[in-house]
């Protein structure tokens, strides 16, 4: 089974969607499958066998790509689209694979070329243009809901990455294939392990403090703004503390540290900026406590499968994002406020005994619910779905 990939991201970069993407294809390759990548002009090449990168034309100016809609975005899928055409073309796929807003693409490819289509949907993408504050307009909304709607009824096959946009998908579309499969895959199968740096925290000048850490983008969805409320309440009773944040635009970072100095916070935080993916994990070992202060979306933040597997306790808002896959056993969940954020952070800091309960029954879930055998099982599953259907297509024809 011959397959395009269509991934409409600067790949890779160290961001969400992008993460997903190289993990389904490094399953993918582990299960003895060959895919053609066509993605952006934008990202760093990643070697993974059996998978060939295709890149959609450049365009003159843009050498990165925001998060979420954007008018950037939409001339980058048309070159995309443009792209595309000419390789199904050119060459034989039984099997359009598309994310995202490349679904809305399979629609007519699909049925242009005769190609099965498997539609790996990371997120609901009329509710995206809320989560981004992009658009609020009712026709761009319902011409969003309609290509949704289009996408997935054409599409022979629907990978879903968390429990809401399953029960989603399952509730609007009875009978349709619909596989969850989270992404629980850990960084390291893809960049390798890599060792605690003394120099990493050198550079960054931690001398002991309590660390805690978060990681992750800026998106306003992420609750930083809640985080750095609630550390004016933790620092007035733990002044040993330091909150290492991970992640981050420079324009970003510089917003941050402006609202934390203005909140006279700026002892107790440390900016990183955007880090490489094989550092994540010797941060998650120097923290003493992981959060997830986020406060929209549906979606499971990717970095709550690494920081259940990593023994150390996690903080995170009593959210739909969180609640799918933590609870009260495995991590301490708050209100959306940053009081009961500083509560939540500080019973941690106050009770080791209830931190290191919190921690083993994590990694205890993680163990059961969310291993990587798992997931490469359901990424087998759903391509072995597609092979007999694609039989069944050929005793036909």
């Amino acid at each position: 089974m011959k397959t395009l990939m269509i991934a409409p991201q600067p790949f890779f970069q160290p961001r969400g969607t992008p993460f997903s993407v190289l993990h389904r294809l490094k399953a993918l390759s582990k299960l003895g499958y060959q895919i053609d990548l066509l993605t952006y002009p934008i990202g760093q090449d990643v070697e993974i066998d059996g998978v060939r990168i295709f890149r959609s034309a450049n365009v003159p100016g843009v050498k990165n790509v925001a998060i979420g809609p954007s008018k950037t975005k939409l001339l980058l899928d048309v070159l995309l689209y443009r792209k595309a055409v000419a390789m199904l073309r050119a060459n034989r796929y039984d099997l359009l694979h598309t994310h995202e807003e490349a679904g809305f693409m399979g629609i007519r490819l699909a049925k242009r070329f005769g190609l099965l289509h498997l539609y790996d949907m990371h997120s609901s993408l009329p509710q995206q243009l809320h989560n981004f504050k992009y658009s609020s307009n009712p026709l761009l909304v319902n011409l969003f809901e309609t290509l949704e709607r289009k996408t997935i009824e054409s599409a022979q096959a629907v990978i879903t990455i968390c429990p809401e946009l399953w029960k989603y998908v399952n509730e609007k579309y009875p009978g349709k294939f619909n596989k969850l499969i989270e992404n629980v895959a850990d960084n390291s199968l893809v960049f390798g392990e890599q060792k605690a740096d003394p120099e990493i925290f050198r550079r960054i000048n931690l001398n002991g403090e309590t660390v805690i850490l978060y990681t992750g983008t800026f998106e306003p969805y992420q609750g930083l703004d809640l985080l750095i409320e609630a550390a004016k309440e933790v620092v007035q009773q733990e002044s040993d503390v330091r909150f290492l944040i991970v992640g981050g635009k420079p324009e970003q970072v510089e917003a941050y540290r402006q609202k934390v100095k203005a909140l006279n916070l700026e002892p107790y935080f440390i900016f990183t900026g955007q880090r490489p993916p094989e550092e994540i994990p010797v941060y998650l070992q120097k923290a003493n406590i992981l959060v997830s202060p986020r406060v929209e979306g549906t979606n499971t933040p990717l970095k709550i499968y690494a920081y259940l597997r990593s023994g150390v306790p996690i903080v995170a808002t009593r959210h739909i994002t969180h609640t799918q896959v933590l609870n009260p056993d495995v991590a301490v969940l708050t209100d959306l406020k940053p009081q009961d954020f500083a509560a939540g952070i500080l019973k941690v800091l106050q009770d080791p005994s209830f931190a290191q309960r919190l921690s083993q029954k994590a990694r205890e879930l993680a163990e059961k619910e969310y291993s990587y055998e798992a997931y490469l099982q359901k990424t087998r599953e759903v391509y072995e779905y597609l092979e007999s259907l694609l039989k069944s297509k050929s005793r036909l024809n």
